[in-house]
């Protein structure tokens, strides 16, 4: 089998401005260890308006309306830039105001935990009818809403948990049962944010790629979520509710873990199911998360900055048999990090990055775009992070000095030949590697570059269960046109074909 190739991506953006302060963990624990601390006070006078948001030169990049090289053209800070004619649609999908979202909570629940006010149910289904990708299948499942005392009611006696819109009750998430803790009220919110916001990149996946939900075969589902009850917690299966409101009615799928990692993990086995022959056409998709709303915030306000964390990120990508146009996915050009690569920058580097590409006989400089840990500086330089992606840069250009592929005055401009500047919401899985994948496949099209690497790294030992770090890299190469007629043999193919043909002459002059 050839390899498979990327057919299509969406990513879309959600704003939700309420949610930070009622949904961030940040927030909230700040609620819980100091209620009436300076940093809450002042964080409402810090919150951006929708307008704000979509003229916001890397939201305006993420759903494609700009190219990434285009945030050159912007002086840093960007938070106080805005881009003329921004839009809320652009060509991989669009930034959705919060009130539209909400809904869109309840439109996804298929077990009637969200109660949403009724005058606030009347408003928002005018605006999304409006809406290209609201069929009236799906604004039907809004229903007519619930008086505001019953709402009050579930909060207070049944624990809800309360759902806000420019800092009004309009609404709660009930729990889905009375003693499990994973079907606690405040799980399910994350959990239906989680879903709501997947389901919006598969059908502007479906939508601007003109893909037939019905072709669907597999789905993956890769953010940081999970679903499940106390016997199975994380058990999922976020992936089939996503691709059942997308009426993907030929998909099956499971959900896939591995913290930031995770969706260069998903596009991998994606490929991988493809090129085997296994399925036709596999979607991963991720929704966002509500946890990682206003991380920063403290850092922002501290510095008169406006909240930038206040985004919910989704995105979605088609990886399909090969079509002999779409850039291919190189399965046999993988980055892993393995257990005993160690956690030193040059061991993490040489693991995900010069690895994979001594396997093809390639050099650093072979690879005309490097999508690393996309993130935006403007969110995490005033935290004290750093430029991420430029670091990142860096430590793959120093060694490629070492291995005397580039020269020492290379490395201070290998970022702007060889990478991006960031542009991703600090969402988790998010910004790892896959933020490019749609403005790649764009730039493999019009011939404007020839290979890519997605990098996708995680950090394991959040959960308690080991030290270890985490990373997968995949290579995305220009298609040479010839479809399902071409079969790819890397470098080291070819040496173990002569390998073993030697052995078998070997044999053979033994024998006699």
């Amino acid at each position: 089998m050839s390899y498979a190739v990327v057919k299509g991506s969406s990513y879309v953006l959600m704003h939700t401005p309420d949610m930070i302060m009622h949904n961030g963990t940040t927030q909230t624990t700040e609620k819980q260890s100091n209620p009436n601390s300076e940093y809450l006070q002042k964080l409402p006078n810090h919150l951006r308006s929708y307008e704000a948001v979509v003229n916001y030169p890397p939201n305006q990049v993420y759903i494609g309306k700009l190219k990434p090289e285009e945030l050159k053209n912007y002086d840093m800070p960007w938070y106080d830039k805005a881009v003329e004619g921004a839009d809320r649609y652009g060509k991989f999908g669009e930034i959705m105001p919060q009130a539209e979202f909400i809904a869109l909570l309840k439109i996804v629940d298929a077990f009637d935990l969200v109660m949403l006010e009724k005058n606030f149910t009347t408003k928002v289904r005018e605006e999304l009818k409006k809406h290209p990708l609201m069929k009236e299948s799906l604004i039907a499942k809004l229903k007519e809403g619930n008086d505001i005392e019953e709402i009050n009611k579930a909060i207070k006696e049944f624990h809800a948990e309360a759902i806000y819109h420019e800092d009004q009750l309009i609404g709660c998430v009930k729990r889905a049962h009375e003693l499990d803790t994973n079907l606690n009220a405040h799980i399910m919110y994350e959990n239906l944010v989680a879903k709501a916001s997947g389901v919006l990149a598969f059908l502007h996946l479906l939508d601007k790629n003109n893909i037939e939900a019905s072709t669907i075969d597999y789905v993956i589902e890769c953010s940081e979520e999970a679903c499940g009850d106390m016997n199975q917690r994380g058990g999922g299966n976020f992936a089939k509710s996503i691709a059942e409101m997308a009426e993907a009615v030929n998909a099956t799928g499971s959900d896939t873990r591995g913290f930031c990692a995770a969706p260069t993990h998903a596009l991998i086995e994606a490929a991988a199911l493809v090129k085997a022959g296994v399925f036709e056409n596999v979607v991963i998709v991720a929704g966002g998360a509500t946890a990682k709303l206003g991380m920063n915030g403290k850092d922002h306000v501290k510095k008169d900055m406006p909240i930038l964390e206040d985004i919910i990120g989704g995105f979605a990508v088609l990886v399909s048999k090969n079509d002999g146009i779409n850039p291919i996915l190189r399965t046999d050009l993988l980055g892993r990090h393995t257990v005993g690569t160690g956690s030193s920058p040059q061991a993490v580097i040489t693991s995900l990055i010069t690895a994979p590409l001594d396997r093809g006989g390639l050099k650093i400089t072979d690879i005309d775009k490097y999508s690393v840990e996309m993130q935006n500086p403007d969110v995490t330089k005033p935290a004290g992070a750093g430029d991420v992606p430029e670091a990142n840069y860096k430590m793959i250009a120093a060694l490629g000095v070492k291995r005397g592929e580039l020269d020492r005055k290379e490395v201070a401009t290998f970022g702007d030949k060889h990478g991006m500047p960031g542009w991703a919401p600090t969402q988790g899985h998010i910004p790892s590697g896959v933020p490019y994948i749609g403005h790649a496949r764009e730039a493999f099209l019009n011939k404007e570059i020839n290979r890519a690497m997605i990098v996708g790294k995680g950090s394991l030992f959040l959960g308690r269960m080991t030290n270890q770090f985490d990373g997968v890299s995949i290579v995305m190469e220009q298609n040479n046109g010839q479809g399902e007629a071409t079969v790819g043999v890397s470098e080291g193919e070819v040496k173990n074909m002569i390998a073993e043909a030697m052995r078998n002459f070997a044999t053979h002059l033994l024998g006699e």
